[in-house]
């Protein structure tokens, strides 16, 4: 199922927002672990911009991909993202744009990370 994975900050966890179904557009799991393929990850410009001038938090960003159970893939880092400091997501090491990746695994243990 392709779905959108974001950070929900009031629920300190991951939200799962189905792109597919019946439930398409709606958030259908908070989870602190999930696994996706395909992925692309995206930023909303316009979303970006408002949390500029309002210094205050929206959903914008998110990563897109196929919900799977289980993903093997050799990694690649860790992305992060911050809209005050890039427009776009990045290695957290390199500060290097990242747009795609073959698989990810997000994982919310102590803090929200993002494996490619």
């Amino acid at each position: 199922m392709r779905v959108e994975v974001y950070y929900n900050l009031h629920k300190e966890m991951f939200s799962v927002r189905a792109l597919e179904g019946a439930n398409k557009g709606r958030v259908i799991k908070h989870t602190n672990e999930i696994a996706l393929e395909d992925v692309k990850f995206v930023v909303r410009e316009s979303g970006r911009q408002k949390v500029l001038e309002e210094k205050r938090k929206n959903v914008h960003a998110f990563v897109r991909g196929t919900w799977v159970d289980d993903v093997e893939f050799e990694t690649n880092g860790l992305a992060t993202y911050n809209p005050y400091r890039y427009s776009t997501f990045v290695n957290k090491e390199t500060q290097e744009p990242v747009h795609e990746a073959k698989a990810v695994l997000m994982l919310n243990y102590p803090t929200p990370e993002i494996i490619y």
